[in-house]
């Protein structure tokens, strides 16, 4: 909050309530038919009532330039995001051709002897030929029971299957 608005408040503030105590000494000589107590307490009322005014414009340009600032500042930090997302874009990009051009680090698997023979083993596969070409021709579609043990699919073809939601 901007000091000018600050000032502005407690001052307009303050002298509304220091308007209460001439208000209330004209009340008093109302009744008592006092007419010039009447005109001074009025005339303080008045004075008081005038630099409230005056507090709620310094308020009013306080909150101006508040609002001002705040505007300020998020544009700026409108921009530095933008900037962010400007550099973190051409970050990305420069990765992305670095992989394009085959820059970009590799990983390589390297299988041990006992890695190819168990393999070998469980395929039935010579080095010729791969994994997962071999693998994929000698698979069949399997369906397992409630129990976990595979079916075949001649079987599950014949086996009726009820959902019920």
């Amino acid at each position: 909050m901007h000091t000018k608005t600050m000032e502005g408040l407690i001052g307009a503030r303050t002298n509304m309530n220091m308007m209460n105590t001439p208000m209330r000494v004209y009340k008093e000589a109302r009744r008592k038919g006092d007419l010039d107590t009447m005109e001074r307490a009025m005339g303080y009322a008045n004075e008081c009532s005038d630099r409230a005014e005056e507090y709620k414009e310094e308020a009013d340009e306080g909150m101006k330039k508040d609002t001002e600032e705040t505007r300020k500042i998020a544009k700026e930090q409108r921009e530095e995001a933008i900037q962010k997302c400007r550099d973190e874009r051409e970050k990305l990009e420069k990765k992305i051709e670095e992989n394009r051009n085959g820059d970009a680090n590799t990983d390589t698997v390297i299988i041990s002897e006992e890695g190819k023979v168990l393999l070998k083993d469980s395929t039935g596969l010579d080095d010729t030929v791969s994994a997962e070409t071999k693998t994929d021709a000698v698979r069949e579609p399997v369906t397992y029971t409630k129990t976990g043990e595979p079916v075949s699919a001649e079987q599950s073809i014949s086996t009726s299957i009820s959902v019920s939601v």
